[in-house]
Formats: structure tokens, sequence, C-alpha cells
């Protein structure tokens, strides 16, 4: 399960910051998940409650935010959102797309008590 290791690195990451920022206590993480990061959100969400036991960060609420994953369609030129990564171009139909985003996952922010 890859998830567990994505909150070993949140967890890093949250200590980090509480004790850069002098804060004692995290009460929600917010991540944004690409549609194509290939995170499984429920274990995420389980992982996440079992890596922060002894954290800073222990029983905080973690909110995950959907990101769209986009393409470049080199038939129209366009940037387009698409569902999945195989999906032709939704404006022109074409078939010529490369991925450009989707595939991040990133904290987007951090409450403090």
């Amino acid at each position: 399960m890859h998830e567990m290791s994505l909150c070993e690195g949140i967890r890093r990451i949250v200590e980090d910051q509480a004790r850069a920022h002098g804060v004692a206590r995290i009460t929600v993480v917010r991540v944004e998940i690409g549609r194509f990061s290939g995170v499984e959100k429920p274990a995420l969400e389980f992982a996440f409650d079992v890596v922060m036991k002894g954290s800073v960060a222990e029983g905080a609420r973690l909110v995950m935010l959907d990101l769209p994953g986009r393409a470049m369609c080199y038939d129209c030129m366009k940037e387009v959102e698409i569902e999945a990564r195989l999906d032709p171009c939704p404006d022109c139909g074409g078939g010529r797309l490369m991925p450009v985003a989707g595939d991040e996952m990133r904290i987007k922010d951090l409450e403090a008590a």
C-alpha cells in the first residue's frame, strides 16, 4: 500500500512546518490529489490516521481536494480537461493528447490550533 508511504511523507512535511512556525498542533491537513495520481482515497484516509499517531497532527482532519486531469491536444492546440488518460479531445475529438496535469499530489495548506 503506497498510501502509507505517502502519509509518512506528509507527516515529515507537517512536522517540519509546525516546527518552523512554532505550532504545537495541526487540526486540518488539506491535500490536492490529481485524477490520474493512482491514490486510493479510502486507503489514504486510513493510513493518515495510523501514521499521524504521536505527531503534531494526531487527530487532524484530512481534507482531500480533487484536481482534474488536463492534457494538451496536438490536433487543436488547446489544453483541455479529460476524465481518463486515453480520452479523445473533448473539443475537437482528436486523439493526439499529452497529459500535462492530474498525476500530482501535494499539501495545499494546514490549519493549526
